[in-house]
C-alpha cells in the first residue's frame, strides 16, 4: 500500500484556554478527494491552517508521503507540494492572468523571460487539466468562475500535488459549480490529491471519496462517501437529527408593504449600481433574490433599508414615499416597522467589542425599557438579552460576553434575534446563513417562516441557491444591477435560475 498523501497524528492546538483542535488524527489518501465538514468552530479551518503552515501545532505529527515534516510557514507547505485556494481569492484585479500566475515566482530579475516561460507552462496546464483561461485578460474582467480557475492554476504552477479548497463554490453559479466539479474530476484523474472544506452536503456527496466529520475540535466520524447520506452526515455534524427539508405551508400574500418603482442608484463615477428596479413585498410572503455576489444585491438592501438614498425612482415603505429628494434614514425606517439584518454582520450588524447585551439592543437603545433619563438601564438590557438568547438558542448564554467571542453562527442568531423579536412589518435579510453551520441554518429558516406566517413581508438576499429555493414563495434574480427575471417558487429550478444569474437569460 502506498503511503497516504497526508497523515496527521494527535494534532492539538489551543488559543489561550480554548482548545481548538483536540488530538486529531486522519489520513488523506493519494489521488483521492477527501471532504472535511463540521459546524462553525469545529476546528476545520484551524486544522487546515496547521497543515498549510499558518499555525504551528502544540502537539502531534504531520507526515507528507510518509515522511515526518515540520510546517513553519506557507512557503514550507508550498515547497512540500501543498497548495491552498482560499474562499476569498488572492488575486490582483488590475493584473493579467499571466502576471498573477508569476507573482512571487517571477523566475529571476528579467521579467520578460519569466513571463515567456510562464506562458508556455500555463498553456500546458490548461491543456492537461481543462483549465482554459485567457492569459492576457485582466482579472477584473473575468467571471468569478474564471477567477477561481486562475487560483487553481496558480497552485498547480507552483508544483502543488495536494490541493486544499476552502468553500470553493461559495460565490459560484450552479453552472460554474458544475464546471468546478468537472475540473476536480480531471485533477483527480491526473493524480492530484484534493481536500475539500465545505458546509454543502450536496458537494460532499457529489465529488468526494471519503469524508471526515469534525465536532468541537475532534474527528467524530469518518465515512466512505458511497456508504453514507446527507442525513447521516448532518446528524454527525450537529449531534442530533436535523431536518434538511423545510416544512412550510403555502403563503397567503396580503397588502403591499414595500414597493420600489424604477429604483436607481448611481455612484459618484456614474456607474449604475441599481438599474431601474421594480419590486413589491407583500405581507405574509417571503421573496428571495438570487444572484452572484456583486450584481447589485448589496446596494439594493442598502437603499431599501435607508442606508443609502436612491438617485432615481421611488420607494414606498408602509405608506411612506421615499425618493432622492425625500430620503429616509435607517432610524426612520425602523420607526416605520422595517427591520434589517445586513449581509456583513461584523461590519454593519454589531460592534465586535460590545457586549452581547449591547448588541442585542443596537439601534433600539433609546427606546424603553432600555433607556431611562437618557441613561441605559443595564439590568433591563441584560434581562432582554438573556431572553433573546434563550428564545433564539444563542450559545453561550452570556449577555456580558463580548460579541466577538461568539461563533459566526451565534453572532448571526443574535443579530436576527434583535431584529425579529420586535415583530417588524417588513424584514430585510442579507445572506441569512453565511458562514453558519447546518444546525443553525435549520433554526434560522424556521424562524423566518414563522415571521412570514405572522404577516411579515420578508425579503431574503442569498447567494445560496438551495436556500432561496427552500425559503422563497417568489424568486427574483439580479444581474448587473437589474431584476432580470421572476419565477414562482414552485416553478423554479437550479438550471433556469443559474442561467439568469449568469446573464444568459437577461
Amino acid at each position: 500500500m502506498p503511503a497516504p498523501a497526508i497523515e496527521l497524528t494527535g494534532i492539538q492546538k489551543s488559543f489561550g484556554n480554548v482548545q481548538a483542535v483536540r488530538g486529531v488524527s486522519l489520513r488523506i489518501e493519494q489521488g483521492a478527494v477527501t471532504g472535511i465538514i463540521g459546524e462553525n468552530g469545529a476546528g476545520k479551518s484551524t486544522l487546515m491552517s496547521i497543515l498549510y503552515g499558518l499555525y504551528h501545532a502544540d502537539a502531534g505529527e504531520i507526515r507528507i508521503d510518509g515522511q515526518p515534516v515540520r510546517m513553519d510557514s506557507p512557503h514550507e507547505a508550498i515547497a512540500r507540494g501543498i497548495g491552498m485556494v482560499h474562499q476569498h481569492f488572492m488575486l490582483v484585479d488590475t493584473f493579467t492572468v499571466l502576471e498573477n500566475l508569476v507573482l512571487g515566482a517571477e523566475g529571476g530579475a528579467l521579467l520578460a523571460s519569466g513571463l515567456a516561460a510562464a506562458r508556455t507552462e500555463l498553456a500546458r496546464l490548461a491543456r492537461e487539466y481543462g483549465l482554459t483561461v485567457n492569459p492576457d485578460a485582466r482579472v477584473a474582467d473575468l467571471s468569478v468562475g474564471e477567477q477561481q480557475r486562475v487560483e487553481i492554476l496558480k497552485v498547480l504552477y507552483r508544483g502543488a500535488r495536494i490541493l486544499i479548497l476552502d468553500e470553493p463554490s461559495a460565490v459560484l453559479t450552479p453552472q460554474e459549480t458544475d464546471q468546478l466539479f468537472r475540473i476536480l474530476g480531471t485533477l483527480k484523474a491526473r493524480g492530484v490529491t484534493i481536500v475539500l472544506i465545505t458546509h454543502k452536503l450536496r458537494e460532499i456527496m457529489a465529488v468526494t471519496d471519503h469524508v471526515y466529520v469534525m465536532r468541537q475540535g475532534q474527528i467524530v466520524a469518518d465515512r466512505r462517501t458511497g456508504e453514507t447520506s446527507p442525513e447521516e452526515l448532518a446528524e454527525l455534524m450537529v449531534g442530533r437529527k436535523v431536518r434538511l427539508e423545510l416544512d412550510k405551508a403555502p403563503s397567503t400574500a396580503g397588502e403591499v408593504l414595500l414597493k420600489a418603482e424604477h429604483l436607481t442608484l448611481v455612484d459618484r463615477r456614474g456607474v449604475r449600481l441599481i438599474d431601474d428596479v421594480d419590486l413589491e413585498l407583500r405581507a405574509g410572503e417571503i421573496v428571495g433574490i438570487a444572484g452572484v455576489s456583486g450584481n447589485g444585491q448589496t446596494e439594493l438592501l442598502q437603499v431599501l433599508s435607508g442606508i443609502r438614498a436612491p438617485t432615481g425612482g421611488t420607494l414606498t415603505v408602509c405608506g411612506r414615499r421615499i425618493d432622492a429628494h425625500h430620503p429616509c434614514d435607517p432610524a426612520e425606517m425602523r420607526d416605520l416597522g422595517l427591520a434589517h439584518v445586513p449581509e456583513d454582520r461584523l461590519r454593519q450588524g454589531m460592534v465586535a467589542a460590545f457586549q452581547a447585551a449591547e448588541t442585542s439592543i443596537l439601534g433600539y437603545q433609546e427606546e424603553p425599557p432600555f433607556c431611562r433619563n437618557f441613561l441605559l438601564d443595564g439590568l433591563a438590557v441584560g434581562a432582554h438579552c438573556a431572553s433573546l438568547m434563550e428564545r433564539f438558542d444563542v450559545r453561550p448564554r452570556a449577555p456580558a460576553l463580548r460579541s466577538s467571542s461568539f461563533s459566526g453562527g451565534n453572532q448571526q442568531k443574535l443579530v436576527l434575534a434583535r431584529e425579529m423579536a420586535r415583530e417588524p412589518r417588513v424584514l430585510l435579510v442579507g445572506q441569512p446563513t453565511r458562514g453558519v453551520d447546518i444546525g443553525a441554518i435549520e433554526f434560522i429558516h424556521r424562524e423566518l417562516v414563522k415571521s412570514r406566517d405572522k404577516g411579515c413581508a420578508v425579503l431574503v438576499v442569498s447567494v445560496e441557491l438551495d436556500e432561496i429555493l427552500s425559503l422563497a414563495d417568489r424568486i427574483l434574480v439580479m444581474f448587473a444591477g437589474r431584476i432580470v427575471g421572476e419565477v414562482p417558487a414552485g416553478q423554479a429550478d437550479e438550471r433556469t435560475l443559474g442561467l439568469m444569474m449568469a446573464g444568459a437569460a437577461a
